[in-house]
């Protein structure tokens, strides 16, 4: 069963519709590391909800989001929502480095990604957003 966020396209299309075409339309290197990486979030995270926003960008959330898939000419972006919060014992997180939220994998043709250590990302930043969301659900209400 595929799960999709309730950003809807045109036409009504769900957002893995949407990232379906997406990577069909990247007739190229692109297409394939964005098919590629969105398998492996899928692998690390069986409850991800696949979302459509800001008019096309392919989103990866499970208790917020976990990161962005953009599609540049020269580059694949994945970037974290919260990536500033993960270790990255790896040292995927190659862009975006100066920022104090997010963090971004740069991925180029040819270059080889770490499964293991994209999978381990992808978990870590889950357990991140559960823990967020854990930690307001305790906070008092104010009146």
């Amino acid at each position: 069963m595929k799960k999709s966020g309730s950003m809807e396209g045109a036409g009504g299309d769900t957002p893995s519709q949407l990232i379906d075409a997406r990577i069909n339309e990247l007739s190229d290197w692109r297409g394939e590391m964005l098919a590629r990486v969105r398998t492996l979030i899928k692998q690390a995270d069986p409850e991800v909800v696949e979302e459509w926003k800001w008019r096309g960008v392919p989103v990866w959330a499970h208790a917020g989001i976990i990161c962005t898939g953009d599609t540049y000419k020269n580059v694949v972006k994945l970037t974290f929502a919260k990536g500033a919060s993960l270790e990255d014992p790896s040292g995927l997180f190659n862009s975006s480095l100066e920022g104090n939220t997010r963090r971004a994998i740069d991925i180029h043709e040819g270059d080889q990604i770490d499964d293991e250590a994209l999978k381990a990302l992808i978990r870590a930043a889950v357990a991140l957003n559960l823990s967020v969301r854990a930690a307001r659900s305790r906070k008092p209400k104010s009146a």
